[in-house]
Parts: structure tokens; C-alpha cells; sequence
């Protein structure tokens, strides 16, 4: 194994792009409808992979994928530079825990995105 790229599914694809934007991630693929509007992007920062999906792409299929946005998920991002990056974007996300040395060394700090998926940011200082 090398990596492991999560790909979430959600309701607003384009709104879900843009708040990943504010946390660094650029779009390096997609997938539009008949229409041209997106069903799927994968989208990265540095070594990140995230993919999202929208729950009309799967209309039909996959009835073991809940339907609902947010869950019982949290992504666990490791970053370098995690102070600066807090300060760039803690204003601009809500921030569930703010930087916090935890008992296992990491320097980390927590946000939800807009589908309600949690999402924490660590480094080991």
C-alpha cells in the first residue's frame, strides 16, 4: 500500500470546492454531468488527496453509501508549518479545538467543513 485518498460524498460540489480552496487544496481533475457541471473532483495539497462526489452521481448505485452529509469520519491531515497554516485559515473555517499539544506529541488543531465532516491538522513538533 501507498496511500489512501478518501472521496466523500456531498450535496454542493461547487461550494464544497471552495472551501477546500480556502485551505490550500487546488483541483487537479474532474468529472462534469451532460450539462457540464461537476458530479466528481479530486482535488490536493502537497501529498493530500481528497476526492468528492456528489450524492446525485450515485443516484442509482451504491445503497450502502448514506445519503446524509457529515458522519462518523475525521480526516487526519499531517502538515508541516501547522501554526502558520492555523493562522491563515482560523478565521475563515469554524475551528472546533484550537492548536493543542495532545499526549502524544502532535501539535494539532480541529475544523468541520461545510458538509459537517470533521477535520484535524497535526504535526509532530
Amino acid at each position: 500500500m501507498e496511500t489512501i485518498a478518501p472521496n466523500i460524498f456531498l450535496n454542493d460540489l461547487p461550494a464544497t470546492t471552495a472551501f477546500y480552496k480556502l485551505l490550500g487544496f487546488e483541483v487537479v481533475a474532474s468529472v462534469p454531468d451532460d450539462q457540464g457541471k461537476d458530479l466528481f473532483v479530486m482535488m490536493q495539497n502537497g501529498t493530500v488527496t481528497v476526492m468528492f462526489q456528489t450524492f446525485a452521481s450515485i443516484e442509482n448505485s451504491l445503497p450502502h453509501v448514506s445519503r446524509q452529509n457529515g458522519g462518523s469520519l475525521l480526516l487526519y491531515i499531517k502538515l508541516k508549518g501547522i501554526r502558520t497554516f492555523f493562522e491563515q485559515v482560523k478565521d475563515k473555517v469554524t475551528v472546533l479545538t484550537g492548536l493543542e499539544k495532545t499526549f502524544y506529541g502532535a501539535t494539532e488543531f480541529s475544523i468541520v467543513d461545510i458538509n459537517n465532516y470533521m477535520l484535524t491538522f497535526a504535526e509532530d513538533e
